[in-house]
């Protein structure tokens, strides 16, 4: 049986005891975020088996499906921090209530887009400039992919209802279950087995949605549930509905500019890869390692970010019960918590870099590729820790509209000086380099100089 999301304890005070509710809040966040980014992993492990070319494709068709639905994190994200701040003002029910406004949003928002991708799919993905045996599978994967839109964005809304609620352990059983569903549907539908048939890349896009359904499903009934026990309205909203997108703008804004960033990293890396590939379609294996470097990020990303999930909902509630004391005192704690688990995570890396290839593909040219481009991953982690702890204290204080104009700033620095270094030929490891120290130094300096002022500690039930 899944806990009961409304029952939250009180957040202490306290040294110690601000370590214990980082932990209990960030441990769960932790190993679901690590779930997460397994769904591509799974997939990359499983296809990856097929070829170099299938990787390729999943590589870019999974770029464009995470950029889609990454931007509308703000799901996540503002829901996160509205409901606990109303939990801290002491609105329990207001709280419910402004999260399901926020899950009719994800369903106004995921049908279109469901849509519109999968029409497009084959123009979305001619953008980057591959081959065209890389564009033919990645058009593959994406136009049935694009259907599980909706159920992902119903994920993002529902699990920030439960964050704000101080809940970090239901969307964990959530994603462990969704995670082995995916993979065993995955390793079924690519490869058959009995009377499944063997659908290869398509079946890798079929049983990642019909995985990512059955999340959804269980994560709506959880809210659905609380919200009846607190008498909040199920009924859409509209200006609820408005309220909630309105809020979402500045993030959406700031995720738009952390998403360009990464295309532009992408399509600087294709441009250097054809290149050298000089039009004889060799460029997959830059693209492919580019992928799986990317990928690997991204779940490093997502184990930082863990501190940061707890950072939205500690934040958001303090500042709620008007408690700027304690929000100061709890930031200053998970940055400390952000840098130590940096230094973990970049030393596991580098250890384990010329390894981790294998893992995905037997190509042994994107193997040796990988691994300096790893070590330079390795190397930034304790950054990006830092990082991203300060982003989700931002974030659990409504402060958007600031991290919308850094956001801004930073791709304005970092696009054309990435894209100059891949004309100028530095490769792949090169364009890494500008990634760490451009992109990552960028935003340590803007969430950094925020932080230390007092303009973003704005207390009440509302930011």
């Amino acid at each position: 049986m899944l806990p009961d999301p409304v029952t939250a304890s009180p957040t202490p005070a306290g040294g110690r005891s601000i370590d214990r509710e980082i932990a209990r809040l960030a441990v769960p966040a932790f190993l679901a975020l690590v779930a997460e980014p397994l769904f591509l992993l799974g997939d990359a492990a499983v296809v990856g088996h097929l070829g170099t070319r299938e990787l390729a494709g999943l590589g870019l068709a999974g770029t464009v499906l995470s950029t889609v639905v990454g931007l509308c994190i703000f799901l996540a994200y503002g829901t996160t921090a509205g409901v606990a701040r109303q939990l801290g003002a002491g609105h329990r029910r207001e709280a419910l209530a402004q999260g399901v406004d926020g899950l009719w949003l994800a369903v106004a928002i995921g049908i279109p887009v469901t849509l519109v991708t999968s029409l497009l799919a084959h123009p979305l993905v001619t953008l980057f400039g591959a081959s065209s045996d890389v564009e033919d599978a990645a058009t593959t994967y994406l136009r049935i992919a694009a259907a599980g839109t909706t159920p992902l964005l119903l994920v993002l809304a529902t699990t920030g209802v439960l964050r704000g609620l101080q809940d970090t352990r239901t969307p964990l059983v959530v994603a462990v279950v969704g995670n082995v569903a995916n993979l065993g549907l995955n390793v079924l539908l690519v490869y058959g087995a009995g009377p499944a048939p063997r659908l290869e890349l398509a079946g890798s896009a079929v049983g990642s949605v019909l995985a990512q359904t059955g999340m959804a499903v269980a994560l709506v009934a959880v809210v659905v549930r609380a919200a009846r026990r607190e008498g909040a309205s199920l009924r859409p909203h509209p200006a609820g509905i408005r309220a909630a997108g309105r809020a979402g703008v500045p993030l959406l804004v700031r995720t738009l500019t952390l998403r360009a960033s990464l295309l532009v990293t992408t399509w600087a890396v294709v441009l250097a890869a054809g290149e050298v590939a000089g039009g004889s379609g060799s460029d997959a294996v830059p693209i492919a390692t580019h992928q799986l470097a990317l990928t690997i990020w991204g779940f490093l990303a997502y184990v930082l970010d863990a501190i940061a999930i707890a950072a939205q909902a500690i934040t958001g509630q303090h500042l709620g019960a008007g408690d700027v004391a304690a929000t100061r005192a709890v930031t200053t704690r998970m940055v400390r918590w952000g840098v130590w688990s940096g230094v973990v995570t970049g030393l596991l890396l580098a250890a384990t870099s010329p390894w981790l290839g294998a893992l995905f593909t037997p190509d042994h040219a994107v193997r040796d590729a990988l691994v300096p481009v790893l070590l330079v991953a390795a190397l930034v982690q304790p950054v990006a820790g830092v990082v991203f702890v300060l982003d989700g204290v931002l974030i659990g204080a409504g402060d958007g509209r600031y991290l919308a104009w850094a956001g801004l700033a930073v791709l304005g620095g970092y696009a054309p000086l990435v894209l100059l270094t891949s004309a100028l030929g530095a490769g792949l490891t090169g364009v890494w380099v500008v990634f760490g120290l451009l992109f990552m130094g960028g935003r340590l300096v803007t969430l950094v100089r925020r932080e230390r002022g007092d303009a973003w500690l704005v207390t009440g039930a509302h930011a």
